[in-house]
């Protein structure tokens, strides 16, 4: 049991944070933005799934996972981006401005502590903003929709990791800086450096693209479909400790900027190299009832059995619409089965215009064993094929099952009422009588 000289100080910082964050505007403005986000996203996406329900047949395309979740679900990245942080900054700048920070350092109370307690209390408020996914969920079932829970929960999960991450950065640059507007700034460039990075790794490929599957939109994109890597929650868990190290660091007082500088690149440092060592970890778990992520079962049992090392060379230039498709689909299957693949790509241009004409352009090169075999096709079918056919071995002649799909034709009903009306009249009239509780 915790002895009460700790547990008095953390329920007294609790306290003080939770009343901190209830007389933040920032995080009230943050609150009523959420819910007509959310409704604007729910509501195509509901319209859309409709319209692709009346075709007959609609099999893996009528998937909520896709359909809905990852739409909705989606709209939460714009909160976690562009309002998120600024309640972390307020919050931390706010702390320090009118002096509470050096008061609450008066007491023996570990600084790493004091940081943690902040970004959990911030990620209670974040979790208020998400019950507005619970109501599109609420309203789904409503419809007649069905909902599969594992993969509803990933999404979830993917989005609170991508919430709790933006915290802490945000509470890192805060402590580094002398003032939020300037922190603001800083949180801006750091979004809109990894959207550079994103759009380098489209255009150009190579290293930029390796650093791409780091930005957020890469790291959420997994959940979205239903899919949890171990090395995902790894590196996310060594991110969140070492930036809460970093915030310690610029919070201590008393110590120089060059002492502070060299102790945070220290952190980073051993960040990355933790990051780079957990990103090989094997171990994943496909959660989508349509198994978007993976191979059919007899398909993976084959390919597991192949023995050797497995080559893959793609004449596609890093622009050309079918490498974008075949990496996230076919090979990040085969990676997830066999994470000794090897994949090179190979293109004289970035866009590939010029090399329509060669002779090789468009092939895919599977090797094994001293065996090639050529293909142009870009499916989950000749990939695995191909490997099984330099392998010699067979797949298990078993009857696959068919996904039918999910389709309802529904109308966002209630959607703008409960999005547009109701939830910015609760949060006001919440704001009114926590504000009133508190003068």
């Amino acid at each position: 049991m915790p002895s009460p000289e700790v547990s008095g100080p953390v329920r007294w910082l609790i306290r003080k944070e939770w009343r901190e964050l209830l007389a933040s505007r920032a995080w009230w403005a943050m609150l009523l933005a959420t819910g007509p986000i959310i409704g604007v996203a729910f509501a195509n996406a509901v319209r859309t799934y409709a319209d692709i329900s009346a075709d007959t047949g609609c099999g893996i395309v009528c998937s909520p996972l896709l359909g809905i979740w990852a739409p909705t679900f989606g709209a939460f990245e714009l909160v976690a981006i562009f309002l998120l942080p600024f309640v972390a900054i307020r919050s931390l700048a706010g702390d320090r401005q009118s002096g509470a920070l050096a008061l609450e350092l008066q007491r023996p109370f570990p600084l790493a502590g004091r940081v943690a307690i902040k970004a959990a209390v911030i990620f209670a408020g974040w979790l208020c903003a998400f019950l507005a996914g619970a109501v599109a969920v609420a309203l789904w079932l409503s419809y007649g929709g069905a909902v599969a829970w594992p993969e509803l929960l990933v999404v979830a999960l993917g989005h609170a990791l991508v919430a709790g991450l933006t915290i802490v950065v945000a509470l890192a640059i805060a402590a580094m800086t002398d003032h939020p507007s300037t922190a603001a700034i800083v949180a801006l460039g750091i979004t809109i450096g990894t959207w550079m990075i994103d759009f380098a790794a489209a255009v150009y490929g190579g290293v930029w693209e390796r650093l791409a599957q780091y930005t957020p939109a890469a790291f959420v994109s997994a959940f979205q479909h239903g899919l949890v890597q171990v090395n995902a929650l790894l590196v996310a868990a060594l991110v969140a400790i070492a930036t809460v190290e970093a915030a310690t660091v610029w919070l201590r007082p008393g110590q120089r900027v060059r002492a502070r500088l060299t102790r945070t690149l220290v952190i980073v440092a051993v960040a990355m190299a933790g990051a780079l060592a957990a990103s090989r970890v094997p171990g994943s778990w496909d959660a989508s009832e349509t198994r978007v992520n993976s191979f059919p079962e007899p398909v993976e049992e084959a390919l597991e059995t192949v023995p050797g090392t497995i080559t893959v060379e793609v004449h596609l230039a890093p622009q050309d619409s079918r490498r974008g498709g075949f990496d996230r689909g076919p090979l990040a299957k085969l990676r997830r089965i066999r994470p000794d693949t090897t994949v090179t790509y190979v293109a004289r241009t970035a866009t590939g215009l010029y090399e329509q004409a060669d002779p090789g352009y468009g092939e895919i090169r599977y090797s094994l064993g001293g065996r090639t075999i050529e293909t142009r096709a870009v499916t989950d079918e000749s990939v695995a094929e191909s490997i099984v056919a330099l392998a010699g071995v067979t797949i298990a002649d078993e009857q696959e099952t068919f996904y039918p799909g999910r389709p309802l034709a529904a109308t966002p009903a209630y959607a703008p009422v409960l999005f547009f009306i109701a939830w910015p009249i609760g949060i006001g009239g919440l704001w009114l009588f926590t504000s009133r509780r508190h003068v």
